[in-house]
């Protein structure tokens, strides 16, 4: 082998190493940022419910007007606001959906025609 070819081989081989190290990255961010929408959405979901929870309480009679709760309810719904503002992160887990495991489809679509052949019969 040349000198050159030595040297392309070495670029080469210096090439796919990095490629394949972007690769692994770039998965492991998606990855990451997955794990993270989900969490915001977990976040955001337990917001409304406090925040539905305390509108509940206010509205009880014993409770209705009582200005610490009020204050509370309007913290909590500017809180919820704020959330709002990371709906682009939490929504990107919505979009992904797992593909159906055929083996259990396919097994419950068995179990609802054998059901089904016993009631006929």
């Amino acid at each position: 082998m040349s000198r050159l070819e030595v040297i392309l081989s070495a670029c080469l081989f210096l090439s796919v190493l990095h490629n394949i190290g972007i690769i692994v990255y770039a998965r492991a961010a998606i990855v990451r940022l997955l794990s993270i929408s989900e969490e915001l959405g977990d976040l955001q979901n337990m917001v409304n419910s406090f925040t539905t929870h305390l509108d509940d309480v206010y509205n009880l009679e014993m409770f209705y007007g009582e200005p610490v709760l009020a204050h509370l309810l309007d913290h909590a719904a500017s809180f919820n606001e704020q959330m709002q503002t990371f709906e682009y992160i939490y929504t990107l887990t919505d979009a992904v959906e797992e593909p159906p495991n055929s083996e259990e489809d396919t097994q419950e679509e068995n179990n609802l025609d054998d059901n089904n052949d016993t009631e006929t019969t």
